[in-house]
């Protein structure tokens, strides 16, 4: 039985980024909030996921960098030192202390509940406390599930036997593997290959399907899987496991498909993710444990029709990103305010209350090398949402100065899907050297529908790797000149 009750205008169950982005925007509407934690306040991000995994990712690429630029490569000689990078992962996420953002919390004026949350009824949602007390938090206006994703093991003979690692343990890890086997060929699994690879491990990365990256345009899989491969990494695609064994604890054996085995110190699978919404008590309001949640625009869950309860984030299924949830966040927390207030949605300063960047313009990047950057659609994609289109694609290395002398010897294209009845771009996809930080400006390009005849007159800075703009509008001009 609860032994303490208090009442919020709106409570947020889950402190990572996605419920800090949703509780700040509450508070700003004026509104009293309460955020609830069960773990670290910071969530997956923070401490076992985008943080972590760039701590240790920017290192091993910096190396490489190096080592493509004639003059530097002599600079650079030994391995990257494992201890020194595991120390810098520890800076950044902060020793997994999360007090500061605890303190931030309690900055905006939101109060922080540590504990389990659970639905219990409507608007009403139980915390038991790490000690076991419990209370029952009751809400005026809403409550926003922010709880996030698990990683999902296949289910495979010997699986528990092998104890394989998550990405948590891909990013908290202090011991650098002799030999390390990766499953899956998504983000987390080219991210993690790259590296432990680059770490001192001997990486075999096993891919399912065809190639790497297969949501992406398929020129990147092959890129990346070309740089891995020229890292060290042992890549194969096609290739699935039939069982896993660990006897005594020692090395792990995998049974391939092809009737071969492989022999490793760890395996780490990256083989998806299922919502972390088994046990916050979905069925006190007649929905199913365990399931994602369908949201509208505004991060409402259509299924209640009283409209108080909302999901921002993975819990959602509509991008599985971190900033694309901490948009959503801010979306339901200014969406709740306005409602709170009467006030129409479409009235914000800085636009509708409304997701709509989750339908055509959603960014992703991949810090491998060559890195990985994309927006909105792919050629395909578009093609089968029944968009008549162009695209055009640039060899980065041998038509961009400012690519030459990033890296000698660059390597690198990009495309630029165009709908040729709207006169704007749905989709650009980017992988070389440093591709990451020109993302936004695609992002803006994508999303606010800008009209390729302007983006002629966004001049880019010579000598810079985003004269790619540049080179892919004349390359589009020279393809319209031809049709």
């Amino acid at each position: 039985m609860a032994t303490d009750t208090r009442d919020y205008d709106v409570i947020v169950v889950g402190a990572g980024p996605i419920g800090q982005n949703a509780a700040e925007r509450a508070r700003a509407a004026g509104l009293t909030v309460a955020l609830v934690e069960r773990e670290l306040v910071g969530g997956e991000c923070s401490y076992w996921a985008c943080v972590p995994s760039k701590a240790l990712l920017r290192p091993v690429i910096a190396v490489s960098e190096a080592r493509q630029v004639d003059g530097a490569r002599e600079a650079v000689s030994g391995p990257i030192n494992a201890a020194g990078v595991f120390g810098r992962r520890n800076r950044y996420v902060s020793d997994w202390d999360d007090s500061g953002q605890a303190d931030w919390v309690n900055q905006i004026g939101a109060t922080l509940v540590r504990g389990h949350g659970r639905l219990d009824g409507a608007r009403r949602v139980g915390v038991t406390a790490p000690g076991g007390a419990t209370s029952l938090l009751t809400a005026r206006h809403a409550v926003v599930i922010c709880t996030g994703s698990r990683p999902v093991l296949p289910d495979l003979p010997g699986i528990d036997e092998a104890r394989p690692w998550t990405n948590r343990q891909a990013t908290d890890s202090s011991n650098v593997p002799e030999r390390l086997a990766v499953v899956g060929a998504g983000g987390v699994g080219v991210e993690m290959a790259t590296a432990w690879q680059g770490l001192g491990s001997q990486v075999t990365l096993l891919a399912r399907g065809p190639g790497l990256l297969p949501r992406m345009e398929s020129f990147v899989g092959e890129l990346v899987g070309r740089g891995l491969a020229d890292a060290g990494v042992d890549v194969r695609v096609g290739v699935s496991i039939r069982a896993l064994h660990r006897p005594d604890g020692g090395l792990v054996t995998l049974e391939l498909d092809d009737g071969s085995e492989l022999q490793v110190s760890e395996v780490l699978f990256a083989t998806g993710r299922a919502p972390l919404t088994d046990d916050i008590g979905l069925q006190t309001v007649g929905l199913t444990p365990g399931s994602w949640l369908d949201v509208d625009d505004t991060c409402r869950v259509r299924a209640l029709r009283d409209g108080w309860l909302y999901a921002a984030g993975d819990v959602n299924h509509r991008a599985l990103l971190t900033h694309q949830g901490k948009y959503q966040g801010r979306i339901a927390g200014a969406a709740i305010g306005a409602r709170a207030a009467g006030t129409p949605l479409d009235t914000a300063p800085w636009g509708r209350h409304a997701t709509t960047a989750d339908h055509y313009a959603v960014p992703q990047a991949f810090f491998t090398n060559p890195e990985a950057a994309a927006v909105g659609l792919t050629a395909r994609q578009a093609e089968r949402a029944g968009h008549r289109v162009r695209t055009v694609d640039v060899q980065i290395g041998d038509v961009v100065m400012g690519a030459k002398l990033y890296a000698d010897g660059y390597t690198g294209r990009a495309r630029m899907v165009v709908d040729l009845d709207r006169g704007h771009l749905l989709g650009v996809t980017m992988v070389g050297p440093g591709v990451t930080e020109m993302l936004h400006s695609a992002t803006i390009a994508v999303a606010g529908h800008v009209p390729i005849d302007r983006l002629w007159h966004a001049v880019p800075c010579f000598p810079t790797v985003s004269e790619l703009w540049l080179r892919l509008l004349e390359a589009y001009r020279d393809a319209s000149d031809h049709n």
